[in-house]
């Protein structure tokens, strides 16, 4: 079985889709992928279909749900396979698992590649994190189970998703700005600060770039429109490590050039306190 949860949500056996189409069964599946070979209670099934208001047939109707995916996984394993049906989507007391090996699915092969990528940043191997941290980021086909109507608990792992998504393109630009790609990252770094418009760190990383491009204006012009946005919207003035960076390219610092810098830091923290 493979399953991709980081994009439209996506379920092969032998190349056959075993996703269905109604809205409730769809987000069952996603929530057993999230989590391979863990038993998800009844209750917390429950609760991502339905909320707080559970109908009275509910246990009913998730025992059809799951009857309904064992139904799409058997006849997509085939009659050789090697197991049944209700041995990969199995009951346990209380809840219900998919015993496939957490590899099958996109988000686990996607945390571990971005695990290893921060470790190569943190011992300053910037190759090495830079190819790790854009493979990990590959496997993003868009918003994580974009297709998939969420409840309550979908919901929060969505959010942790996208967190995590933001997170590990911010580690990989770093990354880059440390191999010298400022100029390749310059597109990147625009669409981000639109979608992203009162993130401190990605406009540190949009000036480092710029400056670095030799466009020290556009660079200051960027942090004059970050700042009168923080101060119009949220009535703050942009925190002292970003102040410091604007002061830095005031005055030329050698800070900021490519090869300056500790190698295990962060753009936003090279003028933390």
């Amino acid at each position: 079985m493979e399953i991709q949860v980081l994009g439209p949500l996506s379920a092969e056996v032998n190349g056959a889709s075993i996703v269905p189409t109604a809205g409730k069964p769809r987000q069952i599946l996603a929530l057993l992928a999230l989590y391979p070979g863990r038993v998800m209670p009844v209750p917390t099934l429950m609760e991502e279909i339905w909320g707080t208001k559970l109908p009275e047939s509910a246990l009913t109707t998730l025992q059809t749900y799951i009857l309904q995916l064992r139904r799409r996984l058997g006849t997509a394993m085939g009659p050789g396979a090697p197991g049944t049906a209700k041995d990969v989507l199995a009951t346990r007391h209380g809840g219900y698992l998919l015993q496939i090996p957490q590899e099958s699915v996109d988000v686990h092969s996607y945390e571990a590649l971005a695990a290893a990528g921060q470790n190569a940043f943190d011992e300053g191997d910037d190759e090495r994190a830079a190819d790790l941290l854009r493979k990990a980021l590959d496997l993003w086909q868009g918003p994580a189970l974009v297709d998939v109507r969420v409840g309550p608990i979908l919901e929060i792992e969505v959010l942790r998703l996208a967190e995590s998504r933001l997170v590990t393109t911010e580690r990989r630009i770093d990354v880059d700005l440390r191999l010298g790609r400022h100029t390749e990252l310059l597109a990147e770094l625009t669409e981000l600060m639109a979608r992203n418009p009162q993130h401190e760190g990605l406009h540190s990383q949009a000036m480092v770039a710029l400056y670095r491009s030799g466009r020290q204006a556009t660079a200051l012009d960027v942090y004059r429109r970050l700042r009168a946005r923080l101060i119009g919207e949220l009535g703050v003035e942009p925190s002292q490590q970003l102040q410091r960076l604007h002061q830095a390219m005031l005055r030329v610092d050698p800070a900021l050039d490519v090869v300056a810098g500790p190698r295990r830091s962060s753009t936003f923290d090279l003028y933390a306190a």
